[in-house]
């Protein structure tokens, strides 16, 4: 037993004069700038490969995938399932309202395909044109009696004008 204390007091004593020895050599430093670079272009090496990764994919992907064409029409926002088809008959559908059947026989639709086919704006033009041809009639007559309707003098005298002027051109 006393062979083996003392071989282990030995292997004890050599340790800490390698400990020693490894304390007094000065070991030179590496400079954090050193790591903080090397660990950028790692962080560069990396991205380039997942870059070109993701670029083989892409390139893989449209060789073998066909493109999809584009839509026709694109549709608006979805507002839920239709309750109503599309050619079901406008007369069923609005039933019970006179002028808007009346505004789609006007237009001469008789299904909800042929009414989508409006924007709003187009209906109102078109509902609207002949009130303005007539209104503009009004006053063409009126002014041609020296009458015009309550603040429309200026059209009036400006309309007079332009028509006396074309009956002198034509004698």
């Amino acid at each position: 037993m006393a062979k083996k204390k003392a071989a282990s007091k030995k292997k004890a004593v050599k340790k800490e004069a390698a400990r020693k020895v490894a304390s007094k050599k000065t070991v030179p430093k590496k400079k954090t700038v050193s790591k903080k670079a090397d660990k950028k272009k790692a962080l560069k090496k990396k991205a380039k490969k997942t870059v070109s990764r993701k670029a083989a994919r892409r390139v893989a992907r449209t060789e073998t995938v066909p493109k999809k064409k584009a839509a026709a029409k694109k549709r608006p926002m979805p507002l839920g399932r239709p309750k109503v088809t599309l050619d079901s008959k406008l007369e069923q559908l609005f039933l019970r309202d006179l002028e808007v059947r009346e505004v789609c026989q006007f237009l001469g639709v008789t299904t909800l395909r042929d009414l989508e086919e409006y924007r709003a704006d187009e209906i109102i033009e078109k509902l609207t044109a002949p009130v303005v041809s007539t209104v503009s009639r009004m006053r063409k007559a009126l002014a041609m009696t020296n009458r015009c309707l309550k603040g429309d003098q200026k059209f009036a005298k400006d309309f007079k004008k332009l028509v006396d002027a074309q009956m002198k051109r034509k004698t």
